[in-house]
């Protein structure tokens, strides 16, 4: 038996996320299918990122394990014929049988992406978040750079999470814009359920002037999700790669 690992690309605009879930969409649902018909044998994906309805991806990461003898690399064109066109293959290599994205050390970057202008752009409608308050990207990077670190990021977690600890590390957060559009990068070692959306709904309210960039230490020290900013929506948000030092590869996005 071999584990072959995928590197996924999705518009997650018409999923119910990433995980299988009874009588709606999700990308494991469409990934199993196809794998299934290809290979002619049952296949279940294990994904490294159960993204929410709507988050889209460049690099998300899934592993499945199979009989089959075609090389490793040609999975990945072999799937893409069959695969929506919203759903992409971008990479495919056979890793070691006890691999598993979710109990292996990993960094994982998100991008948050906003549209700040007077009225909203019909194209960019499913891909970035609409702000039509201006926002000073100056005050947010200087509260991003405060959650750079080791953080209990409890009040940056969604209530309900099932989670051992909420210490996590954040290697990089920090805020570009271009023109209209700005983009929240955030690079760490591993996240709380909506936790990047929950960095994103509070640096806006920072960039919007109704929180001092400072009060990002005094939300953290609370952890208590009432004293962060909402959540943002799903759509603005993308998944763009995943590495593991294990496996002594780049990242999975390109």
């Amino acid at each position: 038996m071999r584990r072959i690992m995928l590197t996924v690309a999705y518009d997650g605009t018409g999923y119910h996320g990433w995980q299988r879930q009874p009588d709606k969409n999700s990308i494991e649902d469409v990934l199993d299918e196809c794998l299934t018909k290809l290979l002619k044998e049952p296949v279940r994906v294990i994904g490294a990122s159960r993204t929410d309805a709507g988050v889209h991806a460049l690099g998300n990461v899934a592993v499945f394990d199979t009989q089959a003898r075609m090389e490793a690399e040609k999975f990945s064109y072999a799937l893409n014929q069959r695969l929506p066109e919203d759903i992409r293959i971008r990479a495919s290599r056979e890793v070691p049988a006890d691999f598993h994205p979710r109990k292996t050390d990993s960094v994982k970057t998100y991008e948050y992406h906003i549209l700040n202008e007077a009225f909203p752009n019909p194209v960019e409608r499913l891909y970035r978040y609409f702000c039509y308050v201006p926002l000073d990207e100056r005050l947010m990077q200087h509260a991003a750079a405060l959650l750079e670190g080791e953080h209990d990021f409890q009040s940056f977690c969604s209530a309900g999470a099932q989670v051992e600890s909420t210490v996590r590390t954040i290697y990089e957060c920090s805020v570009r814009r271009d023109g209209t559009r700005l983009s929240i990068r955030v690079r760490g070692n591993g996240f709380l359920y909506n936790m990047v959306r929950i960095i994103a709904g509070t640096l806006m309210e920072v960039g919007r002037g109704k929180y001092p960039p400072d009060r990002v230490r005094e939300i953290l020290a609370a952890k208590d999700r009432r004293m962060a900013g909402p959540t943002a929506p799903a759509k603005g948000l993308i998944l763009v790669s995943y590495a593991f030092p294990a496996l002594a590869e780049p990242e999975t996005s390109g």
